[in-house]
């Protein structure tokens, strides 16, 4: 992939409250060794070949992570803060919109969704997933399972074992051509599409051109409970020796 002639552009998703963590404050702001989930997540896209990151905060926190966050830690690839909406694909379009209207999103060519509370992404991981959406438009990080997976009835009791070696834990970033899919959430969303889970889906629904796979980490994992926390702290530990 030839950065210097292809614009990549990044959103980064930090609007969600984690419930399931039990804690006062957005997980996306929880420490682990001093510093945000968040703060880890932005310096992996800062060191990677993405040129312009646009971070989509909850409403009312674009002030402080523009001034405790992006500011703090010197983060320059942080070019817009823009609030959220009521679900995650509001929020992704809030996003998108953000690029659109702007210099931005003008000339990009590759926009690469995240998550925010997948702190534990690499540049190595970022450029992989753009680099194959570069080829191919539509691209997911993921790996394969572990485990085996049951389908369950609504009774809880076992309708079907998929076959284990077709099966992947999806995670993000998740990247595409970038009028594509924003055209596709144009869609998307004036059709009122239900149960929309990650933005592949979107795509999906739009085009029939298939999204491809590119292998993502284990390590790669969204925080969104206690335990995950202490996983984290482990990884981090781990790349530090």
């Amino acid at each position: 992939m030839k950065t210097e002639q292809n614009k990549v552009l990044a959103i980064v998703l930090a609007g969600g409250k984690g419930k399931r963590m039990g804690a006062q404050v957005s997980k996306q702001y929880l420490e682990l060794n001093g510093k945000p989930l968040l703060y880890y997540t932005l310096c992996a896209f800062e060191e990677s070949i993405v040129q312009d990151v646009i971070l989509v905060c909850g409403a009312g926190e674009e002030e402080y992570c523009g001034r405790e966050i992006v500011s703090k830690y010197g983060l320059k690839k942080v070019k817009k803060i823009v609030p959220g909406g009521k679900e995650r694909y509001d929020s992704v379009y809030e996003g998108l919109k953000a690029a659109k209207k702007t210099e931005i999103g003008r000339d990009a060519d590759i926009v690469l969704i995240h998550d925010g509370a997948r702190a534990f992404v690499t540049p190595e991981i970022i450029q992989r997933v753009a680099e194959m959406a570069e080829q191919k438009e539509a691209c997911v990080v993921g790996m394969p399972v572990k485990d085996t997976v049951k389908v369950a009835r609504d009774d809880l009791t076992i309708e079907s074992t998929p076959d284990r070696t077709k099966m992947w834990q999806i995670q993000t970033p998740q990247a595409f051509r970038f009028h594509k899919i924003f055209d596709a959430y144009n869609r998307a969303l004036e059709d009122k599409v239900q149960g929309i889970t990650d933005d592949a889906m979107v795509w999906e629904y739009c085009y029939e051109a298939p999204v491809y796979l590119t292998e993502g980490d284990y390590s790669n994992i969204k925080v969104t409970t206690p335990e995950d926390m202490a996983f984290g702290d482990a990884i981090l530990n781990q790349r530090k020796k």
